[in-house]
């Protein structure tokens, strides 16, 4: 069924171009890669997202089946392969999920204004937030979430304007930085003071990493949606605009405003609880800017966490669905809402409490973020491949730069005395996952690869034309504008 409605089509897809990731988890990035490094990365991963965006945009306009690209996967490779990145979509979403990253992001947060009160607390409170935006079914989740992206998108767009403003000298201090912060530290830098070449580019695979967490999602087009075929193409051709500005922007402006080197960017510290934005505010001293940002800040972190649990508890009801989950995740409310699968994945928000004790929220942040980006770039690699079964061209940059990032995630535990478990598994954990999955699939289902006289390219497409419609146009300006503002804001 399609309820989410054109100002709510790209929530559910990319739900997370603006979230923790630019705001939040720029400042490990900053902290690892240096300016230069930090804007390469992300201009790196920019690219892999963007061919997916547009691999995925095409399939899903032509198909905008439910279940989207996993059951494209069905219909062009094979069913265990479809299989395979099912699980791998509520693997990321849900065990490892961006929704415990979030929800410790949400107390990392929190612990700007006070940092007695225990990560229990404001833990909680975020995951009452977030269930309950998903209780209440897909409108209210799509309304919720517009009005997030709202908050999101303003508030970033202040933030670079205000951080342009600052570097060239018109806060407060009247301190002119430039590109004062480029020169010293420096561009780049040395990963775990390793020198030269090697040490400059572990940095900047660490920030590939942590870039490609901050994009996962933007592939994910919205299946519940109104009008698909003229949504979803309309969805995609915006997301170049978002890229470049919001992210490429705002890094670059990050890059100016704070060194690499500032002890305030660890987020693995006790004292690391404010975004290199509220960083730069504060070096300006600029008075109670900071609190309002953190408080936007926040919210991003509820919408990000609140996406995540839609997209994880329909992906589960998807695989019921499909027969590679348990039947009982099928069931459904009067209302339609899949109940069983809601409740089932936001069980695994428990998780978050790992960020009690003697581990940092900023810590744990890391990992789970680590994990989630690895299992997004495993999902991009998997959609390059259904595309070429689809079609032929563009995806070949998705699967090869996909395999690179993913190889070179954790690198530097294979260097002498820098092995870290940890790090180890939370890269390539879900990486190894993913051809077991497949593997097995095919072994006990005994299936064999689509041919392409066998592809299905007809069924479900006479629903979908008979549903589709231009929008109606504006009845006077002011219409008009709203019309505008509400497609560019709704990310």
């Amino acid at each position: 069924m399609h309820f989410l409605v054109n100002a709510h089509v790209n929530v559910p897809s990319i739900g997370g171009v603006i979230g923790t990731g630019l705001f939040l988890g720029t400042a490990s990035a900053l902290m690892n890669g240096g300016p230069v490094g930090m804007l390469l990365g992300y201009i790196f991963v920019g690219t892999i997202c963007y061919s997916v965006v547009i691999t995925v945009g095409e399939m899903i306009a032509f198909l905008p089946v439910a279940g989207g690209h996993i059951k494209l996967a069905e219909r062009f490779v094979d069913p265990a392969f479809a299989f395979a990145m099912g699980w791998n979509l509520w693997y990321n979403w849900t065990v490892l999920i961006t929704f415990s990253p979030e929800l410790t992001a949400a107390a990392t947060i929190l612990d700007f204004w006070d940092h007695k009160v225990n990560n229990a607390v404001w833990i909680t409170m975020c995951l009452v937030v977030v269930v309950s935006i998903n209780i209440l079914g897909v409108e209210a989740y799509g309304e919720a979430e517009f009005w997030f992206c709202s908050i999101k998108v303003i508030t970033i767009t202040g933030m670079i304007t205000l951080g342009i403003v600052l570097d060239l000298g018109g806060g407060p201090n009247h301190d002119r930085i430039g590109f004062r912060y480029w020169k010293n530290p420096g561009p780049f830098v040395n990963f775990d003071g390793i020198g030269g070449v090697k040490g400059n580019f572990l940095g900047w695979s660490r920030v590939v990493t942590q870039a490609a967490f901050s994009y996962v999602g933007a592939e994910m087009a919205a299946a519940e949606a109104k009008n698909p075929r003229r949504n979803v193409p309309k969805a995609v051709r915006r997301v170049y605009f978002r890229l470049l500005v919001f992210y490429i922007g705002g890094v670059f402006v990050i890059g100016l405003l704070v060194p690499s080197n500032n002890p305030l960017l660890d987020i693995n510290s006790e004292n690391a609880s404010a975004a290199p934005f509220v960083i730069a505010i504060n070096q300006a001293g600029i008075k109670g800017l900071p609190s309002i940002v953190n408080a936007a800040v926040l919210s991003s972190a509820w919408s990000a966490a609140s996406s995540d649990l839609y997209i994880a508890s329909r992906g589960l009801y998807g695989l019921a669905a499909s027969h590679s989950a348990p039947k009982i995740f099928l069931r459904i409310s009067r209302s339609g809402l899949p109940y069983v699968s809601v409740a089932f994945c936001a069980c695994f928000s428990l998780l978050a409490y790992m960020a009690i004790g003697n581990n940092s929220s900023g810590m744990v942040f890391s990992w789970f973020s680590s994990m989630v980006a690895t299992c997004g770039l495993t999902t991009w690699f998997g959609i390059g491949v259904i595309y070429l079964r689809f079609y032929s061209g563009l995806p070949w940059w998705a699967i090869y730069a996909s395999a690179v990032a993913m190889i070179f995630s954790a690198w530097e535990v294979f260097l002498r005395d820098e092995w870290s478990t940890v790090t180890f598994v939370t890269n390539y954990l879900p990486i190894m996952l993913f051809p077991v999955l497949y593997v097995s699939a095919k072994v006990i289902t005994g299936v064999h690869l689509v041919k392409a006289s066998e592809m299905d390219f007809k069924s479900g497409t006479a629903e979908i034309d008979a549903v589709t419609h231009d929008d109606p146009p504006p009845k006077n300006w002011i219409e008009a504008v709203w019309m505008w503002l509400a497609s560019m804001l709704d990310t």
